[in-house]
């Protein structure tokens, strides 16, 4: 699967934009601010149906207008199909492919999978569970569609329940009934969720220790923990147990909301203990691994997206994974860099195809392309 062209009308810093790509490589170089990432997250929403970096899509329109448009014609299993997303200002946001329009935009999501690497992963380190349940989230849901029903099916119940706590704090009376209605659901549909992360973790953990081992040359014992309250046999009596603090509090304090990934190097934490290099390539890992199991799921490669991310790697981390870029192990890449002198050579002598562009102030030139 690639993406041979992309359409760009008021998507953030592009008025308008309109560029072919190689099927293989892609190097974009040009200042930072200039619109590099921002190339990049169109390619992301393309294949994702929202922003990599910004949740609400009116956060996305250029400045001075009140819609954006976007289309692009990816080519999979030998037939080329259109994808075009659109938002206007106080509409909805509209997901075609062929022209046609989705029922459910989620019915999107999987169809044209993506892997994105960029400088801000490293939060899945320093920042709470809540970034390293959405990766781990996103990258089930590109491969297992009834997962990501279970999962939004999940959040509304949950968001339901927690309305429903408020009530009985504000009333200061409890409806059982309605109580054990919502319960039954969550329940009912975290025991799936809690499945389909655990069965995946059995697959995901031995993708990412060979790209850690990889990257590094062995040299650094990592490892990766799914933590949930439901590893606990005892689970439902802690559930119901904790109803009068959830009612103090709010909010629903025991479920597979809650759940987290323990990252550890040695037999300590990745944040306290890592170095600035250890965890890039710890994330780098991460993402190359989503990369891998996506393709044994789906049966072909999904677009993979490296944005800045030679900062703060040292030089012998950068040259294992350009070897690996070089060794072809990945369909199509699009690169983002700002220093043209110190990678665009050895891109350049890449035996691959590649196309190069420039970016500045929101316009892209073409100044090499590979067919």
């Amino acid at each position: 699967m690639y993406l041979q062209k992309i359409n760009l009308l008021n998507f953030k810093n592009y008025e308008e934009l309109s560029l072919g790509f190689s099927k293989e490589v892609n190097f974009i170089t040009g200042l930072n601010g200039s619109g590099k990432t921002n190339l990049l997250d169109a390619i992301y929403y393309l294949c994702i149906s929202k922003s990599a970096f910004n949740s609400a899509d009116s956060q996305n329109i250029l400045q001075g207008t009140d819609f954006f448009i976007m289309g692009g014609d990816f080519v999979k299993n030998g037939h080329t199909h259109n994808v075009q997303c659109s938002f206007k200002q106080g509409g909805k946001k509209v997901v075609k492919i062929d022209k046609n329009p989705y029922d459910k935009i989620s019915e999107h999501i999987g169809q044209f999978p993506v892997a994105l690497i960029t400088p801000y992963d490293n939060d899945l380190i320093r920042e709470g569970s809540e970034e390293r349940r959405k990766f781990f989230d996103s990258c089930l849901s590109q491969i297992n569609s009834l997962y990501l029903s279970d999962l939004m099916h999940y959040n509304k119940v949950l968001k339901q329940r927690n309305s429903l706590l408020k009530q009985f704090h504000e009333q200061g009376a409890i409806d059982r009934d309605m109580l054990d209605a919502y319960d039954t659901e969550l329940l009912g549909t975290g025991k799936k969720i809690y499945a389909s992360r655990r069965d995946f973790m059995k697959e995901f953990t031995p993708l990412f220790l060979n790209h850690y081992k990889e990257l590094t040359e062995g040299e650094e014992e990592v490892s990766l923990e799914y933590a949930s309250h439901l590893n606990n046999e005892g689970f439902e009596a802690d559930f119901k147990k904790a109803l009068e603090r959830d009612i103090i509090l709010e909010r629903t304090t025991k479920g597979i909301h809650r759940d987290d990934f323990v990252f550890k190097i040695g037999e300590f934490p990745v944040k306290s203990y890592g170095s600035q290099g250890q965890q890039k390539s710890f994330v780098i890992s991460l993402k190359l691994a989503e990369f891998d199991i996506i393709k044994q799921k789906k049966g072909f490669k999904p677009l993979l997206l490296l944005d800045d991310i030679f900062d703060k790697l040292d030089e012998r981390r950068i040259k294992k994974l350009l070897t690996m870029i070089a060794a072809n192990n990945f369909g199509q890449i699009f690169i983002t860099d700002a220093r043209v002198e110190s990678s665009g050579k050895f891109f350049a002598e890449l035996p691959l195809k590649i196309s190069i562009f420039n970016v500045e102030k929101g316009k892209a030139t073409t100044q090499k392309k590979d067919d």
